[in-house]
């Protein structure tokens, strides 16, 4: 399958695309810029800038609004707009700054933090907690020792849950329940295909596994055992990551970057595309804060 192109190349590095009806249909963000951009019923595009340097990943809430998690740590959107930032969860010193994330099917927020110097092992997987009366709650660490922590989802089921350390060139499972949390990893894939690196998935209905493969100009579906069974060509080289979405969950949203290239290298990197697979996603879990 190929992808077709549906808007000019917006982005400098695009990232996390999420359909949620709550919000009328499709976000995703220009990373590095801070921005939110939302993609209307009539293809055009609005773009909201939420942080001076890095919004990394954006999920609905339950009641309305949104959960962010920018440079340092997160922040919560109101159904009317209104932005309302959580206490940092490190200083500039540390180096770090928020990559992606998303829910579990017990509505806490996870995002994944890397090093701007890609440090080894310098970055974690952080969990923010709705409070008992709403709002957001407390911030643990469900996993250490990451070094870009990229793409997680959940199964169909929500027993069991998908994540990319991007440099491992691995798609880990877990095992999950509310109790545990992240528990059981172990390799689904192991070293994909060329240079490609796993960054941004997502889940379908069916329980495949759709991982945006960066640097590959590509997106691969694997089985819930680890076979490759289909691949979805992107005429950019950076894929980062995608989602479903549409009225029917059945178009597949795909996220492009030019980051670290030159303007004009890959003309039309930065834009976002979409292709029909033939199956259906899952509903967008939501923050419960």
């Amino acid at each position: 399958m190929r992808a077709d192109q549906v808007t000019d190349p917006l982005c400098y590095h695009g990232e996390g695309p999420v359909w949620a009806e709550s919000w009328g249909g499709l976000r995703w963000v220009d990373m590095l810029a801070g921005d939110v951009l939302s993609l209307g019923a009539d293809g055009g595009v609005t773009r909201r800038s939420v942080d001076p340097k890095v919004c990394a990943v954006v999920r609905p809430r339950v009641g309305g609004g949104a959960v962010f998690a920018v440079e340092r740590g997160f922040a919560l959107e109101d159904p009317d707009g209104t932005l309302h930032r959580l206490p940092p969860l490190w200083d500039d010193a540390a180096g770090l700054r928020m990559n992606e994330g998303g829910c579990d099917p017990d509505g806490r927020f996870y995002a994944g933090s890397m090093a701007y110097a890609k440090t080894p092992g310098a970055a974690s997987l952080h969990r923010l907690s709705p409070a008992p009366k709403g709002g957001a709650g407390e911030v643990d660490v469900a996993l250490e020792g990451v070094t870009t922590s990229n793409g997680l989802a959940w199964s169909p089921d929500g027993s069991l849950a998908y994540y990319d350390d991007t440099p491992t060139r691995q798609v880990a499972v877990f095992d999950y329940s509310r109790e545990e949390g992240l528990t059981n990893r172990r390799v689904l894939v192991d070293v994909l295909d060329g240079e490609g690196k796993p960054d941004g998935l997502c889940v379908d209905a069916e329980g495949g596994i759709w991982v945006a493969v960066i640097s590959h100009g590509r997106i691969h579906r694997y089985t819930p055992e680890g076979v490759l069974d289909e691949v979805v060509e992107v005429p950019v080289q950076k894929t980062t990551a995608c989602t479903f979405g549409g009225d029917d969950l059945g178009t597949l949203y795909i996220t492009t970057s030019w980051e670290n290239m030159e303007r004009g290298e890959d003309p039309l990197a930065g834009a976002l595309f979409a292709v029909r697979p033939g199956v259906t996603g899952l509903p967008t879990l939501p923050f419960a804060g």
